[in-house]
């Protein structure tokens, strides 16, 4: 009887044992497949990172330029309010170049004063120009920028979460290992029911008929 039940035992053992294998082939078949989509999905993250430097990086090549040539506009500005700060302090060089206007024909001052006013509103349009798309350049380096901290903070986001989900996998191994050793000291006279009831309970058995009151 105490094989019987022993074998009885064992079988139930190996068929939880079996099952709890089977949920955890599932458990881990399910975490491959998470982790394959998290590997792409960061793949996917790192190229349009990527792309977002490179993006960046001609964007902000652009912003380095026009801040090179806005100082050499600047550079030019301040030659050019040097010479006429000389040319009004010097009454010699101020009367030479009046004498010289004054030399000139009608005709040819009043083309002078056209070019030099065609001249005027030219540099103020390029300015103006010049200005609009320094400020498209800066809010266009600054969208990247942001753009590029999303995509790292994704990421970031998305390495955190597959290390915890593998977690779990690296502790399956031990839960194997617990349920083996318990299934190894269960006593074979258990009830294979219900281990926790404990052990059978011999009843004394007896030769003797109960009396009939007649």
């Amino acid at each position: 009887m105490g094989e019987g039940r022993g074998d009885t035992l064992c079988n139930w053992t190996t068929d939880r044992l079996r099952l709890e294998l089977l949920e955890e082939t599932r458990l881990k078949d399910i975490v491959q497949l998470t982790t394959i989509e998290i590997r792409n999905k960061i793949v996917e993250l790192e190229e349009g990172l990527k792309n977002v430097d490179d993006e960046g990086n001609e964007w902000k090549t652009r912003y380095e330029a026009q801040i090179e040539f806005n100082n050499q506009l600047e550079k030019q500005i301040l030659s050019l309010r040097e010479k006429m700060a000389k040319v009004h302090g010097n009454p010699s060089d101020r009367l030479s170049s009046i004498r010289a206007y004054e030399r000139m024909p009608l005709n040819s001052l009043n083309q002078l004063l056209k070019q030099l006013e065609k001249e005027k509103r030219s540099l103020e349009c390029q300015v103006k120009e010049y200005e609009l798309k320094l400020e498209q350049a800066s809010k266009a380096f600054h969208k990247t920028n942001d753009e590029r901290r999303a995509y790292l903070a994704e990421v970031s986001q998305l390495t955190i979460s597959q290390a915890s989900k593998k977690q779990p996998m690296d502790s399956l191994p031990k839960m194997k290992e617990n349920i083996l050793k318990r299934g190894r000291w269960i006593p074979a006279t258990w009830r294979t029911s219900d281990i926790k009831k404990g052990p059978f309970k011999k009843t004394a058995r007896t030769n003797h008929l109960p009396k009939l009151n007649i």
